[in-house]
């Protein structure tokens, strides 16, 4: 079994969550968002291209846009690969936080 980083897991989850629209800047923002960090957009794509290593996301070309000057985005979205090394984190996290005991503080 190969665990995923914190930054992996975050960034896949966003990516599934963005669906379509998953590409760097919004993953950026997503991320940042939500874990009220900043990250620069160098980070992101650290981290994008090992997931793609892995085989845990795929990247493709958008469609050129006006917007942009004719040039298209990279877009990513999650495989099954992906998902399933999800699934395998959320659930050692489950089992995990179900077998804590109470907390005892000075």
């Amino acid at each position: 079994m190969r665990y995923l980083s914190r930054k992996e897991e975050l960034l896949l989850l966003t990516i599934w969550k963005l669906a379509d629209n998953a590409y760097g800047v919004t993953i950026r923002d997503e991320v940042m968002k939500v874990s009220r960090q900043h990250w620069s957009i160098g980070a992101i794509y650290d981290v994008l291209d090992r997931l793609k290593e892995k085989g845990y996301v795929k990247r493709f070309m958008g469609d050129s846009m006006k917007e942009r000057g004719g040039r298209r985005k990279r877009l990513y979205s999650i495989t099954k690969q992906g998902y399933n090394a999800l699934q395998e984190v959320k659930e050692i996290n489950s089992v995990m936080w179900s077998e804590l005991p109470e907390p005892k503080f000075d």
